[in-house]
């Protein structure tokens, strides 16, 4: 677990609300959706986001999907993909989203 502390005394001052800050930007999950496609590749294809996930460090991801009704604790991201693309005629993807800042 990452935690804030202290530096030298004799260095410069302590900013502990910036120290704060960067703990959160460092350990922030990675962001992504889950986007359904059906009928890719053809001229009637069409898409929508299924489902919004973060994805830890350690590889694993929690996966909610949109409007609630299905949650899910994953080994990684892309078992979501798995999940959402099961249907015929329906492929799914995962779509990250750009780390903030």
């Amino acid at each position: 677990m990452a935690t804030v502390a202290p530096q030298d005394p004799s260095s410069a001052p302590f900013d502990f609300d910036k120290e704060v800050c960067a703990l959160v930007r460092d350990t922030a999950p990675r962001l992504f959706a889950v986007v359904q496609e059906c009928d890719p590749g053809t001229e009637y294809a069409d898409a929508c986001v299924a489902a919004w996930g973060m994805a830890y460090d350690d590889g694993s991801a929690y996966v909610i999907g949109v409007g609630g009704m299905v949650t899910m604790s994953l080994g990684s991201p892309e078992r979501a993909v798995r999940h959402y693309g099961r249907r015929e005629g329906i492929s799914a993807r995962l779509v990250w989203l750009p780390p903030a800042g």
